[in-house]
């Protein structure tokens, strides 16, 4: 697959370049984005949430009342999940949501969710990415002169650009990532993907082993 080269402005460079078919152009592997997916979005779950067990609940253990003759259930402490201010029964307890998956099938998810954005037309090949100073306004601009300020995209540069990284962090619907730290959920949450020459060999060296 060939695509033309675009230049920051907006216009044409005057030379394609071809993607790589191992990457861009295989049968997308479904399951193993499902996977990668699904194990993103555990990882980020805090898994935080607690509530007090009966055992755990500060009160007095008192007898609140006889244990026959009442005519109600019995009972041996407020502290009982049954009452206003008792403990809670099987509540919620701090735990890690993750799951380990095998690093060969996060690289087919990845490959995979690359595959499904050249199918669809969705990739944008940059000669190169560069600002002077770090703003927004700017990288606003350079989104108006592709086309893509009113799409959800994911640029992805060779190697870390601060000023870059700084440009687009207030931007809710761009997100700017280095080449060998894309991973598929940002893949497929983006509506285009815009690549830079420079970045192309370290996805191949990345993902191809």
């Amino acid at each position: 697959m060939e695509l033309s080269v675009i230049q920051m402005n907006g216009s044409d460079a005057g030379r394609k370049v071809k993607l790589n078919e191992m990457i861009f152009g295989i049968e997308p592997n479904d399951h193993a984005i499902y996977l990668d997916v699904k194990q993103y979005l555990a990882n980020k779950r805090q898994g935080s949430a607690k509530t007090k067990q009966r055992n755990e609940i500060t009160g007095s253990t008192k007898k609140i009342h006889r244990q026959k003759g009442t005519g109600g259930a019995r009972h041996g402490s407020r502290k009982a999940p049954i009452f206003v201010g008792g403990g809670r029964v099987f509540g919620p307890v701090p735990r890690d949501y993750g799951f380990k998956l095998n690093k060969k099938l996060k690289r087919i998810a990845r490959i995979s969710a690359l595959s499904y954005k050249a199918k669809e037309n969705n990739i944008t090949v940059l000669d190169t990415l560069q600002m002077n100073e770090p703003k927004t306004k700017e990288f606003v601009n350079i989104l108006h002169s592709l086309k893509m300020q009113d799409k959800k995209t994911l640029i992805v540069i060779a190697e870390p650009n601060n000023k870059l990284s700084l440009s687009s962090r207030n931007l809710k619907r761009s997100k700017v990532s280095t080449a060998s730290d894309i991973n598929t959920y940002d893949i497929l949450n983006a509506q285009h993907l815009v690549l830079t020459e420079g970045a192309l060999p370290v996805i191949e060296k990345t993902l191809i082993k």
